[in-house]
């Protein structure tokens, strides 16, 4: 059996597919399978796909419509092999001795698998950085030197990164939990990520910094387009989650907390000319919260500046009086985080917002 099925779904990614590739392919643990998904690529990501698939035997090539990486993932898990799995980003970087370091810890620890650290690279400023949703110091902490499992962790389940490049799966494990990756989607890794956590038994974090998230405005999540608006249905199919498997109710205040952090962070990210969509995607999904059974206990637990975002998405008659709402609320906070002595405008500040 192959020790590490290594699975990349690529997307117009020629600028930076050859390097991502090389880490995979010198990698130190060289009984690998790198099995790659093009979805669709109108540049010569495929190309460069198909001549690494004829000078290694260990690459498979597989092409699709352009579907998404969510649909780009599942269709290579069906074909992996491996006692493990790694999933490895086209535009990323990876250390060459991960893959043999990840797979020495799994094999000792005997889990289902295995999380470890990142770091950012800026493309542009040609940067690294160290982002703490990354480096997962407190999970760290908290797990120690332990194998757990996700009661273990408490809240703190919510401060594990979801993205599947920073973790080493046992592939019997994965496919026993029937866990999939969302289709047509972005941010479409929440909902695998969520269906490993509660099936796994034996988890291992290991405190090392091995993966290289390379940001640059190509990307799906870095291009801040209309697709951000799939933000609002993940939420709502993670919460289902926790209805699924039994953990609503002791986790119901983050999770609704978490909806509307996560709706309100994607709008504030997503380009200007997107705003009016995401506005209206948003009140479609509020609205229909109106009068439902649950929305009094929402309304009641869920923090006051969410309360307050609810309200004005549900209440505003369109998109310009809503973005008077969120401007006056932005500068209040802006202005209540500044010095005292700064303060003395923001009544001031305010009224001009709601003006427009």
């Amino acid at each position: 059996m192959i020790k590490v099925s290594v699975i990349m779904p690529v997307y117009n990614a020629e600028e930076y597919l050859e390097e991502s590739i090389n880490c995979i392919l010198n990698q130190t643990l060289t009984d690998l399978e790198l099995i790659c998904v093009d979805d669709g690529s109108t540049d010569s990501s495929l190309e460069i796909l198909n001549r690494f698939r004829d000078m290694d035997d260990r690459v498979q090539v597989y092409h699709q419509e352009n579907r998404g990486g969510g649909a780009a993932r599942n269709k290579a898990l069906t074909y992996t092999t491996g006692k493990y799995l790694y999933c490895m980003d086209a535009d990323d970087m990876i250390k060459l001795d991960a893959l043999e370091r990840l797979y020495d810890v799994a094999e000792e620890k005997d889990v289902d698998f295995v999380i470890f650290q990142a770091i950012n690279y800026d493309d542009e400023r040609g940067e690294y950085y160290r982002h703490f949703y990354y480096d997962m110091k407190k999970v760290a902490k908290r797990a120690g030197d332990k194998v757990f499992d996700m009661d273990d962790l408490g809240d703190y389940i919510f401060k594990v990164s979801v993205t599947p490049w920073c973790k080493l799966y046992n592939l019997d494990f994965v496919k026993r939990s029937g866990a999939k990756f969302a289709e047509g989607l972005i941010f479409h890794d929440n909902i695998f990520f969520w269906e490993i956590l509660f099936n796994a038994k034996r988890i291992y974090f290991l405190k090392e910094c091995l993966y290289i998230r390379r940001r640059h405005i190509n990307s799906s999540t870095g291009a801040k387009d209309k697709r951000y608006v799939s933000t609002i249905m993940i939420n709502n199919m993670i919460i289902q989650k926790f209805i699924n498997h039994g953990y609503f109710e002791k986790y119901k205040a983050r999770l609704y907390d978490n909806k509307m952090n996560s709706a309100y962070r994607r709008y504030k990210e997503v380009k200007d000319e997107y705003k009016p969509y995401f506005y209206g995607e948003m009140k479609k999904d509020f609205t229909k919260m109106v009068g439902h059974e649950y929305c009094d206990e929402f309304l009641k637990i869920i923090e006051e500046p969410n309360r307050q975002r609810f309200e004005d998405v549900v209440n505003s008659k369109d998109y310009e009086e809503f973005a008077k709402l969120y401007e006056a609320h932005e500068v209040k906070k802006d202005a209540l985080n500044q010095p005292s002595k700064n303060k003395e405008n923001v009544f001031k500040r305010i009224f001009r917002a709601l003006r427009g």
